[in-house]
């Protein structure tokens, strides 16, 4: 059963699937925000993070992230290697990088200065995922696009598919933010399009859809 939670002033869909035979665990995926909100839905469901997933680094997605790591140390971080180097030390240049060429430097600062001042920071990931890899029932799909390491969280015999910001019901991912690149956008989205109707897709924001409802 996949639960969802709509956080952040993005309404970000951060996502808590059960993992099979693991005795309370599961998998969380993009807690973009609302920290609180996130670990009472996580008691209530009586369950733990084996591992804390980013279909990318976007800040909409990683908002949560410092509380969560420090509320459930043990679970392991994963993130595709390619934006690896927007968690852990160094990720508040990086961030401020992509928040400056917007005009929104000043954004960036807010958000890490207030957890350096309760005494977090952004944690660096544990896993860092390439086409294929395997992550409990799930396999990583490479979607860049969106941005350069999205991706994709198949569950094949389930038939489902969290798809982060490559694609949503009725609409798909932009490319105009840095790291954007709408050629590889489309290569993912052909990729997608060409999996089994019937997959259930769980998008970062909006409602749930089908592959088969998006391709036609």
């Amino acid at each position: 059963m996949v639960n969802r939670l709509t956080v952040g002033e993005l309404a970000t869909n951060c996502w808590i699937v059960p993992l099979p035979r693991a005795g309370g665990g599961c998998v969380l995926v993009d807690p973009g925000g609302d920290a609180e909100r996130i670990t009472a839905r996580l008691k209530k469901l009586l369950l733990a993070p084996a591992y804390i997933v980013l279909t990318h680094a976007h800040f909409d997605h990683i908002a949560a992230l410092p509380d969560m790591a420090s509320a459930y140390p043990d679970a392991k971080i994963a993130i595709h290697r390619a934006e690896a180097a927007r968690l852990g030390p160094g990720s508040r240049e990086v961030h401020r990088r992509d928040f400056a060429a917007m005009g929104a430097a000043s954004f960036i600062d807010a958000f890490f200065d207030g957890y350096a001042g309760r005494g977090l920071a952004m944690p660096e990931a544990s896993v860092l995922l390439d086409e294929g890899d395997g992550l409990g029932p799930f396999t990583a799909l490479h979607l860049p696009g969106h941005s350069p390491g999205s991706i994709g969280l198949f569950r094949e015999d389930e038939k489902l598919l969290l798809s982060g910001d490559t694609l949503f019901r009725a609409g798909v991912g932009r490319t105009d933010l840095p790291g954007g690149d709408q050629r590889s956008l489309d290569s993912s989205l052909e990729r997608l399009f060409k999996m089994d109707a019937d997959i259930r897709v769980y998008p970062g924001h909006g409602e749930a859809t089908t592959i088969g409802r998006e391709r036609s």
